[in-house]
């Protein structure tokens, strides 16, 4: 095998479809616009969802429902899963920091204990919310809990 020789596989590379350059082309004429109509002009540009006239797909669909600004989104730990959670990752205090740095919620979370499940090791907790019942397991197995 020398340099001179050497060539891409087949298939590989294609040659780029020169549009308007004449008859013999094959693309000249209309520039493989078609014939007239709007999209045969040059500068030619649709709007987004434009269906040529057909009445469009979002105005078709009905509105439906209602989005509220103001409620408040937590990310949701059950005591069943503390446990788990706090040996896999070797958690003492159970706080935003810490979930954070675990990987375990974004930056912005906040964070809601529910009390389903059984919670075994006493720990400290420092979060948003947390149900009744939550807080009296917590108490119950001696750990603390702090609603920040």
């Amino acid at each position: 095998m020398q340099l001179h020789n050497l060539k891409p596989a087949s298939g590989s590379v294609k040659k780029t479809k020169r549009i308007g350059r004449g008859e013999g082309s094959g693309h000249g004429g209309t520039a493989t616009r078609g014939n007239k109509g709007q999209q045969a002009d040059t500068g030619y540009q649709s709007k987004r969802g434009h269906e040529g006239g057909q009445m469009p797909i979002q105005r078709r669909m009905p509105k439906r429902g209602f989005k509220n600004p103001f409620r408040v989104e937590y990310k949701v730990f059950n005591l069943g899963q503390i446990d788990f959670l706090a040996e896999k990752y070797e958690i003492t205090e159970f706080s935003p920091e810490v979930l954070y740095i675990s990987g375990l919620i974004n930056r912005t979370d906040n964070v809601k204990i529910l009390g389903s499940g059984e919670l075994k090791t006493a720990l400290t907790f420092k979060v948003h919310a947390a149900s009744a019942k939550a807080k009296e397991a917590i108490a119950a197995a001696g750990g603390t809990i702090e609603v920040l």
